[in-house]
């Protein structure tokens, strides 16, 4: 089969290598499409450094194409998505219900070889099937959409209730529309003007700060708005130290800061804000197995919620160089690899 190699920091290679056999419990699917992730172009920039050469990508959608001994339930044909964050299962976080932070965790497409190839083998329970009637679009989306899914319901916010997202990459405007679907109230945060027209098209209300005021005049116009208009969650999504910082500085009074982008600099707050007022800092990574995925499914099955409105390009595996070059820009919101 052939299979991309992120050979080292922004040098993809394309090599046929052997065809992988699924092991007891795993399935080989035959992969058709694959999503893009902010992580795979850290990976591709090098912000985070790999060991080796590795096939990334976790972002899949294509159809079970062999069963492993013991595989009981599953068929060869079905079309399914993979969730590519397998926990342990052993370990004292897995065993009290945090896989989330297990750190024996395999992660396809970072320690375990990825997407970006023509087949994958996985855990067969980590590989979710679905329906005829799921778009591609929205299939393939289904990865993101979860981690967006466990950032809403792990804050305490409620529908009918008023919350504020700032960054609007997939992550930030998935979230914008699962909360509006829901009958949030949602004020966006953004310097893409594309991007915030995206939210605001969707329902959001824009409130962004220009580049020209200083940090402190932008957080106390957020705190101004967000006071007012009863803010009680703000999740950051844009992954930075800066947004971070200013997420926690302009949060009103007993609200949340849930901390959805993966920013590796440190981020300032003061703590006597923290305490006196009352903000929850929540941490969210990924998505709990396997309730995340199921409920996306749910969401997108039951159209409440379609997360391929964030597509925005198409290319096919051999121009996966030029993909993620294309996606490092920040301009597009969604590019998807055909396989």
């Amino acid at each position: 089969m052939q299979a991309a190699f992120l050979d080292i920091p922004g040098h993809i290679t394309l090599r046929d290598v052997p065809l992988p056999k699924p092991g007891a419990g795993e399935v080989r699917v035959k992969l058709n499409q694959v999503g893009i992730c902010g992580s795979d172009v850290h990976l591709f920039l090098g912000h985070r450094l790999l060991n080796q050469p590795t096939v990334i990508g976790h972002e899949g959608l294509g159809i079970i194409d062999s069963l492993g001994a013991g595989v009981m339930e599953r068929t060869v044909g079905e079309r399914v998505i993979i969730e590519p964050n397998i926990p342990c299962r052993q370990c004292r976080y897995c065993l009290s219900g945090r896989g989330t932070i297990c750190p024996n965790k395999r992660t396809i497409g970072l320690n375990e070889p990825g997407c970006f190839a023509e087949y994958i083998t996985l855990p067969a329970d980590y590989c979710w099937a679905v329906a005829d009637t799921v778009s591609d679009a929205d299939a393939v989306t289904v990865e993101p959409m979860a981690v967006a899914v466990h950032a809403l319901f792990l804050s305490g916010a409620k529908p009918g209730d008023t919350i504020a997202v700032i960054g609007l990459g997939a992550i930030g405007l998935l979230l914008t529309h699962l909360a509006l679907a829901l009958g949030y109230r949602v004020f966006v945060t953004e310097r893409n003007a594309d991007k915030v027209k995206i939210a605001t098209d969707l329902g959001a209300e824009s409130v962004s700060p220009t580049g020209e005021s200083t940090p402190a005049e932008q957080s106390r116009m957020l705190a101004d708005v967000w006071l007012s208009n009863d803010v009680c969650a703000v999740f950051e999504c844009a992954g930075s130290a800066i947004t971070a910082s200013l997420a926690t500085s302009a949060a009103p009074r007993g609200s949340e800061v849930v901390l959805v982008g993966l920013s590796e600099k440190p981020a300032a707050f003061t703590p006597l804000k923290v305490a006196r007022e009352g903000i929850h800092l929540v941490p969210s990574i990924i998505y709990d197995h396997p309730f995340d995925f199921q409920r996306t499914l749910q969401l997108i099955q039951a159209r409440v919620i379609r997360p391929g409105f964030i597509i925005s390009s198409h290319h096919p595996l051999r121009n996966l160089q030029t993909a993620l070059e294309t996606a490092a820009g920040g301009l597009e919101t969604k590019l998807v690899v055909s396989i």
